[in-house]
């Protein structure tokens, strides 16, 4: 069967091929090959430290998909250790690498594969290694990685502090809230058309709209459906002025919970990001702790 989510999400393998090296950065094998850790120069191991976890798209790697989000460039500004880990890759097919993260997206050779488990480990092996914060472990995911950035939310939220998803979309179904409260961020293109902003499905498997996603996350973390258009964003570099509207659910949230959607007017699945881009999705997330 056709599937036009692949055709689309080929374009994020392009946006680069290699992640910014310092002295700092060093590899290490959480059980499927080495990944890129980077250290910030800051770092010292008295003191407790954010760990931010970037999730790439289907068919693009970790390494690719901070080449087009930079985080990595700012680990030392900012103070984090930084992960940037690859999925498996597909049995059949052009062999793309996926995460199994919903129904919807992306394993769509019914592989056998824990991604859940494995990112987990990733985090409690980063805190063996590490000075890592317990309050402060965050992840961003973009498409595919959004899905599992969502899933990670759900399944984690005894470790996971914040999650910002760039056009990825919770799961659908209905389902008690999670033991913890969790602060979720969602970015979305009004004009995406491979993960589309009101919701869709991907080879009969449906999947839910932005508002939606995050009206679900506000539900669970104790907060009031009223939410709140605030202030304007610059997320998409093509596009005039300040695009993106800013919508926040924050009333009646439990401690460490709150939902909020960032929409960016006319953005696509693969939007042009603007120069501030990826530290204003930090500065959120570090703004974002466990215990508030």
């Amino acid at each position: 069967m056709k599937n036009p989510l692949r055709k689309t999400l080929l374009l994020t393998a392009w946006l680069g091929l290699t992640l910014s090296a310092t002295s700092l950065a060093q590899n290490i094998d959480f059980g499927r090959g080495e990944v890129l850790v980077k250290v910030p120069a800051s770092y010292e191991a008295s003191e407790a430290t954010p760990l931010i976890i970037l999730l790439h798209g289907y068919t693009s790697s970790g390494q690719n998909q901070d080449s087009y989000f930079k985080v990595s460039d700012l680990a030392d500004d900012y103070g984090f250790l930084f992960v940037a880990p690859d999925g498996m890759q597909e049995t059949g097919g052009a062999q793309n690498r996926f995460w199994n993260a919903s129904d919807a997206c992306c394993n769509f050779f019914s592989a056998e594969v824990d991604d859940s488990a494995y990112i987990r480990s990733i985090i409690d092996e980063m805190k063996q290694r590490f000075n890592v914060d317990s309050n402060r472990v965050y992840l961003i995911g973009h498409s595919n990685g959004g899905f599992m950035s969502f899933r990670m939310a759900y399944e984690h939220s005894d470790s996971v502090a914040a999650i910002a998803s760039l056009a990825g979309a919770n799961h659908l179904e209905e389902r008690e809230a999670p033991p913890n409260p969790v602060h979720v961020l969602q970015i979305h293109g009004t004009n995406d058309e491979t993960i589309g902003y009101q919701g869709g499905d991907i080879m009969n498997n449906r999947y839910p709209g932005a508002l939606n996603s995050v009206r679900r996350w506000a539900d669970y973390n104790g907060c009031s459906q009223n939410g709140v258009g605030r202030e304007l964003r610059d997320l998409e570099a093509s596009l005039p002025g300040h695009e993106s509207g800013v919508l926040k659910f924050e009333v009646g949230c439990k401690a460490g919970g709150s939902a909020e959607l960032w929409t960016i007017s006319a953005g696509t699945h693969v939007p042009v990001l603007s120069e501030t881009f990826a530290a204003q999705i930090v500065e959120w997330l570090l703004a974002h702790p466990k215990n508030n």
